[in-house]
């Protein structure tokens, strides 16, 4: 009893308060600690500071774009069939929105581009698991998969147009070929990043095959898979409003993108503008209520979201 006594007051006395050397492993641990309680965050964010924060720089750069863009405008940096002011824009909008017409433009190409960017997320989730975790598939098809995602979405107009003619199957094929390779990537790229002491630890523990994908693979990646999401989609809109542009019939309808065409071949600059800050704006839109909220989720999940 008394060894144990003296002991105890040994290590009593190492402590860094007496004086003594502490553990370089307490240390590390201490250090870890603190670092993911700088990490999380412990309350709501006040109103005034996400509006000073979030709300107020994006407001006041667009503010500044219009001075800029009228200051250019009074100057006469430009003829106003070539430069239109904001305020002719802006009664585009007025037009459009008496007609009953503005809502529709937008509707047609975001529920296009949603329901393709769906079916691309059905299809490019499991290829990207195939690519990677099968190697003799990913050295057959990977390489394609890149190249498909260099390839500009425009080209596959012309082929989609002569394949299945001008409807809403023409839009999604393009809408596929564009966001599949790009989602498979993102996935294959997340995979790729996943520790393999994870895996080994996931078969320990009797997750393997498809209960290992899903439940150690899939959430490892899910970063690389959100930023693949991101690109998907990207490429999804840019391709809808490429066939959009080039591929029109009454039967259609009137997107965006064949807003935009409309424009050009009235010579209207101002509609040619409104179509492009309507495309603008669903981008926007969509990363803001979407994938930001999902990245932050996941970000916060994983203590990376570091407020500042």
């Amino acid at each position: 009893m008394a060894s144990t006594d003296t002991g105890t007051d040994q290590g009593k006395d190492r402590s860094p308060a007496a004086g003594g050397h502490a553990d370089p492993h307490d240390l590390a641990g201490l250090e870890a600690g603190l670092d993911a309680l700088d990490a999380v965050q412990t309350g709501r964010t006040p109103l005034r500071e996400t509006l000073v924060r979030k709300v107020l720089p994006p407001v006041t750069a667009v503010a500044l774009v219009l001075v800029v863009w009228q200051v250019l405008v009074w100057a006469g940096a430009a003829p106003a069939y070539k430069l239109p002011s904001p305020s002719a824009v802006w009664a585009e909008v007025e037009n459009a929105w008496l007609q009953g017409r503005l809502l529709d433009y937008i509707w047609t190409s975001v529920s296009r581009g949603l329901l393709g960017f769906l079916m691309a997320l059905a299809i490019g989730t499991p290829l990207g698991l195939l690519v990677a975790r099968v190697k003799f598939v990913r050295a057959a098809i990977g390489p394609i998969l890149s190249g498909l995602q260099s390839l500009p979405s425009v080209a596959w107009v012309p082929p989609a147009v002569l394949w299945l003619g001008l409807n809403n199957s023409m839009m999604y094929a393009v809408i596929l070929l564009g966001a599949v390779p790009s989602i498979a990537n993102g996935l294959v790229s997340g995979v790729d990043q996943v520790p393999p002491l994870f895996l080994r630890a996931g078969r320990t523990l009797g997750a393997s095959g498809l209960k290992g994908t899903w439940h150690i693979v899939m959430p490892a990646a899910l970063p690389g898979y959100l930023a693949g999401l991101k690109q998907g989609w990207a490429f999804s809109w840019r391709s809808l409003m490429a066939a959009e542009i080039i591929a029109s019939s009454p039967d259609l309808g009137i997107g965006l993108g064949q807003l935009l065409e409309n424009g050009r071949n009235n010579a209207s600059m101002s509609q040619v503008f409104l179509a492009i800050f309507l495309i603008l704006l669903v981008g926007i839109a969509i990363d803001l209520l979407i994938f930001s909220p999902l990245e932050r989720r996941v970000l916060r999940n994983r203590g990376l979201l570091v407020v500042r």
